[in-house]
């Protein structure tokens, strides 16, 4: 049952930021967000204010940012179709970019007072060691992304949601907890940023070629660039998780 709670809440929090991060920007940018949520499924708690519909929804395993105009165009106020090409990437890398900088964020912090509480070293010693830890965290993470695309790793040397499941259940600490929260937060993050639609990365490119071409990409190209991306990400999901399961019961 803990270990349950745990991973609601680790997965929970980090939807919860990444979203956020959309949804802050979205309003910097003054486009209109119709609704905000947190999982999936069935709503459990739903609020309406300021022309937001707050939600928390039954599966909490993922969550996502309706706004006006995003996936249909619109000629209202606030709408996401209209917005200038900048703006659509600054809302659209925000939740990525709230998720690695919050890992690295908590990454740094308890690695600075962890070694300086087990090192007799000053601050800015123990400052130093935890800005290149963080950087190795940044460095290893990106190897991990290139090395599956330049064939240098296999798919089998990914984690899914079971296998970050079971590293939940044996974490012992609330130190050790926070620690796997970051890297998951990063992991997360960079692997939004693939250009791969539907994920962030993905969708920038689109805006990018558009703002290139100076006129939109057709609905159906993108929904044909949509459903082999979300077939890619299914399989590669199928494999990991399998792969998953495999270790665990091996």
């Amino acid at each position: 049952m803990l270990t349950l709670v745990k991973i609601i809440i680790l997965l929970g929090f980090l939807v919860f930021i990444h979203e956020g991060g959309h949804f802050c920007v979205a309003k910097l940018c003054k486009i209109n967000v119709k609704e905000f949520s947190i999982g999936f499924g069935p709503k459990i708690i739903s609020k309406l204010k300021n022309g937001t519909n707050y939600e928390i929804r039954l599966i909490p395993l993922g969550g996502f940012v309706n706004l006006e105009g995003e996936e249909e165009l619109s000629d209202k106020e606030g709408s996401f179709s209209k917005a200038s090409t900048s703006k659509k990437i600054a809302i659209i890398l925000a939740g990525a970019l709230v998720n690695i900088i919050f890992g690295l964020i908590t990454f740094f912090i308890l690695i600075l007072y962890r070694y300086k509480a087990i090192q007799d070293v000053s601050f800015w010693e123990s400052f130093m060691y935890a800005l290149n830890c963080s950087w190795g965290l940044i460095v290893e993470t990106l190897k991990g992304i290139a090395g599956l695309f330049t064939f240098k790793l296999s798919i089998n040397d990914f984690t899914g949601p079971v296998g970050i499941s079971q590293m939940v259940s044996q974490t012992s600490s609330f130190a050790e907890f926070i620690y796997l929260l970051s890297i998951v937060s990063i992991s997360l993050g960079v692997t939004n940023l693939l250009p791969i639609v539907p994920l962030d990365g993905g969708k920038v490119v689109i805006y990018i070629i558009e703002a290139i071409r100076k006129k939109s990409i057709s609905e159906k190209t993108q929904e044909i660039i949509g459903a082999i991306g979300f077939y890619i990400i299914i399989g590669l999901s199928i494999i990991v998780t399998f792969n998953d399961i495999m270790r665990i019961t091996h």
